[in-house]
Formats: structure tokens, sequence, C-alpha cells
């Protein structure tokens, strides 16, 4: 059994937005995605996997596909295979967004 402490990859750079790997396995792969200032990612898309993202802190602009919404601390939505997911940091306080994908990228 493999365990991990998430404050262990919360780390921020003013450069760019700090990205971790969590967990990874042949069917499932996990990522912590830490986001300040104006920073994102994306846009990301697999074919394959559908993914959820939850904000674990902080506040986000979520784009998926031709839906966007404002995310705050432990809201989670569903990223459908296929659909390309852009997320930015929406406040001035940091931000940790866990992102999860099934089966893992390609």
């Amino acid at each position: 059994m493999e365990t991990r402490n998430l404050t262990d990859l919360i780390h921020f750079t003013e450069e760019s937005p700090r990205i971790e790997v969590l967990l990874e396995t042949e069917q499932l792969w996990s990522q912590v995605i830490c986001l300040q200032g104006a920073q994102g990612v994306g846009p990301l898309t697999d074919a394959r996997a559908d993914g959820i993202v939850v904000v674990l802190a902080g506040e986000i602009a979520a784009q998926i596909g031709k839906g966007r919404a404002r995310m705050k601390q432990w809201e989670s939505v569903t990223v459908p295979a296929g659909e390309a997911l852009s997320v930015r940091n929406a406040s001035s306080d940091p931000a940790v967004v866990l992102l999860v994908l099934a089966p893992p990228p390609t």
C-alpha cells in the first residue's frame, strides 16, 4: 500500500504553475496543481480518459469544452473524455487543484 501526504506536494513558484503527480497506477492517474496569481493550465485533452477536478484550496475558473464555472474550495466537476480542460486561479489567494483521470492519460 502506498500513501502520500498531499501537503508534501503543495508548493508555489512565481514562474509557472507547480504540477506534481500524486498517485499513478495502470488504471488511475492523479496530480496536484498549485496556482497563484494569474497562473493556469490547459487546455488538456485525453480522448480516452474521464476526469474529476476537485478544488482543495482557493478559487479557480474552470473551462470544460464550452462550459465555464467558477469553483471554490471543496467543489468538484467531471471532465468527460475528449473534452478540453483549462483551469486558472481566480483570486488573489493561491489555489490547489486535484485532477484525477481514469484510465491514465496517453
